[in-house]
């Protein structure tokens, strides 16, 4: 379908789409206010069509080598299609979806599949969460910096995330919120990490402990960064890629500059920003936010402590996942400000160009 695209200009043709909608979605926020009948007009619109445009340009993209996992991935595909199975390994979810439809559709059917898991969970998270207005988070979760990325490449472990977050939506109902981040686990085990600090919140759901670990960490990081980075490659958690990520060579998929990378320090620090500034300066009180905002903060702490690894993007996503739930989860819920409406489109602006700039103006990361 989106074969008419140059191969090389995907992911642009990709990023500038998303600038349109979020400049008309900008747009809108300075006109209208959350309570609006144009406001309602206008996400009933743009909703679905924009989710289903999603769905469709990153589902149905070419198999090309410039997606980079996704050529390892239809290699597997081809494999179970000739009688010659891959291994079900540890990602058990992964592997059985993956022979599953060997069976009943080709390769491009596959990479639809995976696309619409991906991204059909953030879609029912945003409704189970927001409701009405679950378009704004929605969009705000599509322009989150490695989204893309991992849709196209980090295919497995983005389907992993998607379903984390589907599952914590289902906060309210324990067990079939469990059983879908049991699952996550299951396409990849690297979401242990975010598992493990969503189970700790249950039993310490205070975030300003949180919030000081992960100041702790960035100079604990600066001093014994090297230390962490063989400590936990020798831990092997969940699997032998933990110690692969971390000790291997960089790749042209991974950070091309490394050491101790301020800029994506800032831009995940804006999550834990957002979370000290509702939480304790709006005096924003909602349960299940401070879960969410106790998770990412140890999760990024984990990564700033070994921010120096050649492949620590790998770990950063294991919270910068959330980020967009973190950051906008509070202007979805209550009325914090006169021009809640406004403020809201431009930092949907301000978080989206970071993305913008990172991927399309400096793509050299």
């Amino acid at each position: 379908m989106f074969n008419l695209f140059s191969i090389e200009d995907y992911s642009s043709i990709y990023y500038n789409t998303q600038l349109v909608v979020i400049l008309l979605t900008l747009l809108h926020t300075q006109l209208f206010d959350y309570r609006d009948k144009a406001t309602h007009k206008y996400l009933a619109i743009i909703g679905w069509p924009y989710a289903l445009f999603i769905v469709l340009f990153i589902g149905l993209r070419p198999i090309n080598g410039i997606f980079v996992d996704m050529t390892t991935y239809a290699y597997m595909f081809y494999r179970e299609t000739v009688g010659s199975p891959v291994e079900i390994g540890s990602d058990i979810a992964f592997a059985y979806l993956l022979k599953i439809s060997a069976k009943i559709t080709n390769e491009t059917g596959f990479f639809f599949i995976c696309a619409l898991l991906y991204i059909g969970s953030l879609i029912i998270a945003c409704k189970n969460l927001f409701k009405s207005y679950w378009i704004y988070c929605f969009i705000a979760l599509v322009a989150s910096f490695s989204f893309y990325a991992y849709g196209v490449n980090g295919i497995r472990n983005g389907m992993a995330t998607s379903l984390f977050i589907l599952g914590i939506a289902y906060h309210k109902k324990p067990i079939i919120s469990a059983i879908i981040i049991v699952i996550s686990c299951l396409f990849h085990q690297s979401m242990y990490l975010p598992t493990i600090a969503y189970l700790v919140t249950y039993f310490h759901n205070k975030p300003k402990i949180y919030l000081i670990g992960w100041l702790a960490a960035i100079p604990i990081s600066l001093v014994f960064g090297n230390f962490f980075v063989g400590l936990f490659s020798g831990l092997g958690l969940a699997d032998d890629r933990l110690s692969d990520y971390l000790l291997s060579e960089a790749g042209a998929s991974e950070f091309s500059s490394t050491g101790f990378r301020w800029d994506f320090l800032i831009y995940g620090a804006t999550g834990t920003f957002a979370g000290w500034y509702f939480i304790y300066k709006k005096n924003f009180k909602d349960i299940f936010y401070n879960r969410i905002y106790g998770t990412y903060l140890i999760a990024n702490a984990f990564w700033i402590l070994i921010i120096t690894a050649n492949f620590s993007n790998r770990f950063a996503y294991l919270s910068w996942f959330m980020l967009a739930v973190v950051i906008f989860y509070p202007f979805l819920k209550k009325r914090f400000f006169a021009y809640q409406h406004q403020i809201f489109g431009a930092v949907l602006l301000l978080y989206f160009l970071f993305t913008y700039t990172m991927n399309l103006l400096i793509p050299s990361i």
